[in-house]
């Protein structure tokens, strides 16, 4: 075997190769399979709420109840979110990221087939915790899983999934009525199941865990610290916990009460029904468009003023004149909640790793959720206690202002391991 000549100059060291990660051996395979992973889970992490929302009066009427087990049932999708987006991260750290997506879709399968069969109001409502806690670890591990598999490209990708997200709200209650009406409500509650399933199956494939993590689970830029440093201690988490929860509470007092609001100026059922979809609707834009810019402006603070100019001309309209233009107070407060998908973008722009990205992603959905449930509780009480829509409005002023000072920090340069690194081991 013959050696390569001298030539008085030492050759590359042999260990410069271990600094880059090692070539997968079916890296396209294994990225399509992680892709279609994705993209499947993403579309379901909204089924089981909104594919049972207009079903609610043929739902009660079947099984018997009323006004205050169907507010309970509008509560539970955010308190479940909640409570296992802070559960999500240890089972993250014991299992890996592909595991859980697994266990995630399995569980989301077998406890929406389980809710359609359910036989009493209690049941209903147990059965319902269950699809929804699986979503709300589904909810925490998609950003990480994007930091893992496309590194090089989260921009991108967070627009796909969070996109993704949008159509699984968009769609299933498009399709509840009439399914219902032709096959029963069991089976309209119960066939997403089998979106579920097939959202498991990329996660079975062993090509899915060939694909190195490209840096994704690497230390660097002395951040070991902050592995062990409790994220609670990052200003960046507890700014992008505000950002995404206050966004959170706005959307869903809107869900719940923008067709009361234009019922009271005189519109009809039909057409509130309509300008709930359209609300909706533009999440669909917003999430092609928010997770690209986040990723090429340094600092996408800029956007943010934007979305809260939407917000301030929209709620005026809506307060002052909602039968004048609504649906341009509509397509305003619409856009506003671009900085949800701005949130879940953030995750994964400011983090270095996908361990990092997975801690942030449950301490952020985990408390963010947490704050999300008292947005259409507290706009409710507040209407019912004034017997108006003024200190509903300045609850949303409120939130409007904390997302604001969230976003401001949350937008700033920087990562979560270098910031928990500065505080130093917990």
């Amino acid at each position: 075997m013959s050696h390569p000549p001298r030539t008085g100059r030492p050759g590359p060291a042999p260990t410069a190769a271990p600094h880059r990660p090692a070539a997968p051996r079916h890296p396209l395979t294994g990225r399509l399979t992680a892709l279609a992973g994705i993209v499947l889970a993403a579309l379901t992490l909204r089924a089981a709420v909104t594919a049972i929302t207009p079903l609610l009066g043929t739902v009660g009427a079947a099984l018997g109840f009323g006004p205050l087990a169907a507010g309970t049932l509008g509560m539970l999708p955010t308190a479940m979110f909640a409570l296992f987006g802070l559960a999500t991260p240890p089972l993250v750290a014991r299992f890996g990221l592909e595991r859980v997506a697994l266990g995630a879709m399995l569980v989301t399968g077998a406890g929406t087939l389980a809710r359609a069969a359910a036989s009493s109001t209690v049941a209903l409502l147990l059965l319902s915790a269950v699809p929804l806690a699986a979503m709300g670890v589904g909810n925490v591990v998609l950003p990480p899983l994007v930091k893992r598999h496309f590194p090089d490209r989260v921009g991108a990708l967070s627009a796909v999934y969070i996109s993704c997200v949008q159509l699984g709200t968009t769609i299933p209650p498009l399709t509840a009525v009439p399914v219902a009406q032709a096959h029963g409500w069991r089976v309209s509650v119960g066939m997403w199941a089998l979106l579920a399933f097939a959202a498991a199956v990329p996660w079975l494939l062993p090509s899915v865990r060939r694909v190195p993590p490209a840096g994704g689970g690497a230390v660097s830029g002395g951040s070991e610290g902050a592995f062990t440093a409790p994220v609670r201690r990052s200003p960046l988490a507890w700014s992008l916990a505000v950002m995404i929860g206050t966004t959170s509470l706005s959307t869903y007092a809107l869900f719940t009460w923008l067709p009361r609001i234009l019922a009271d100026a005189g519109a009809s059922a039909g057409f509130g029904g309509a300008m709930v979809a359209l609300f909706s609707a533009i999440g669909i834009v917003s999430a092609l468009v928010a997770p690209v810019l986040c990723t090429r402006l340094r600092n996408p603070f800029p956007v943010v003023v934007v979305c809260v100019l939407c917000y301030l001309a929209g709620y005026t309209g809506l307060y002052l004149a909602p039968a004048t233009v609504p649906v341009l107070w509509v397509f305003l407060v619409g856009v506003g909640p671009t900085t949800f998908a701005m949130s879940l973008t953030l995750i994964g722009v400011r983090t270095r790793t996908a361990r990092g990205a997975a801690r942030l992603s449950g301490f952020v959905q985990g408390v963010g959720y947490t704050l999300a449930c008292l947005g259409p509780l507290l706009f409710g009480l507040l209407h019912d206690a004034t017997g108006g829509w003024g200190a509903p409005f300045g609850l949303l002023l409120a939130a409007l202002a904390l997302m604001t000072a969230g976003a401001f920090r949350a937008c700033r340069p920087g990562t979560l391991e270098d910031d928990l690194a500065r505080r130093g081991k917990g």
